[in-house]
C-alpha cells in the first residue's frame, strides 16, 4: 500500500465575509462556515487519497469566536489519520481583520471522509505517514475519535472500543 506524508495533503483556503454570508448581527452564518470548512477537508482528502471523496462525518465543531462582515477566513485543513477507505481532517480556522490586522482562531474541527472508485464505491487510501509533533499526536488520537464517532453512529458498541476503554483501565 502507498504511502503519503501529512503534509501532502494540506490545503489552506481564504473567503471574504460579504453581506450574503451575514446574518442580522452581521456575523458569519455558522452554516456557511460548514459548507466553507466541508470544501476545504474535501480538497485535503482528494489530495490525499487521489480519488472522489464524500462526507462521511463532521464533529468536535467548536464556534470560539463571532466572524464579522469583511473578516477573511482562512481555513487550514490536513488529513490527520487514514484507514482502509476513510480519512480523517483536522481544520483549523482563523480570522482576520485586515484593517485592524488583528487576528483570532474562531473555529475547529473534525470532518471525516471516505473514498470513492469509479463505480462509488469505497476504496483503500494511502497510509498517512505524520512528520511534527502536532501530527504525530493527531494521528495517536484520531483511533480514539475514530472509535467514539462510531459508538454515537451506533456501528460499534461500547465494548469493541479498545482504544477508548483503555483511557479509563487504571493499573490496580
Amino acid at each position: 500500500m502507498i504511502s503519503k506524508k501529512a503534509s501532502e495533503s494540506y490545503t489552506v483556503m481564504h473567503e471574504m465575509v460579504l453581506p450574503n454570508d451575514t446574518n442580522t448581527l452581521n456575523n458569519l452564518r455558522g452554516g456557511t462556515l460548514l459548507h466553507w470548512m466541508d470544501i476545504a477537508a474535501a480538497i485535503a482528502a482528494q489530495r490525499h487519497s487521489n480519488k472522489i471523496v464524500v462526507t462521511a462525518s463532521v464533529d468536535n465543531v467548536s464556534f470560539q469566536n463571532p466572524v464579522k462582515l469583511g473578516d477573511v477566513v482562512s481555513i487550514m485543513a490536513k488529513v490527520s489519520r487514514s484507514f482502509r477507505s476513510s480519512m480523517e481532517v483536522h481544520l483549523t480556522v482563523i480570522t482576520e481583520n485586515i484593517p485592524s490586522g488583528s487576528k483570532s482562531k474562531c473555529n475547529e474541527a473534525f470532518y471525516t471522509f471516505v473514498a470513492l472508485d469509479h463505480e462509488g464505491k469505497p476504496t483503500e487510501v494511502p497510509h498517512l505517514i505524520p512528520e511534527t509533533g502536532e501530527e504525530i499526536q493527531l494521528f495517536e488520537r484520531a483511533l480514539r475519535r475514530r472509535q467514539l464517532r462510531l459508538i454515537l453512529g451506533g456501528k460499534l458498541k461500547p465494548d469493541d472500543a479498545t482504544e477508548l476503554k483503555a483511557l479509563f483501565q487504571f493499573p490496580s
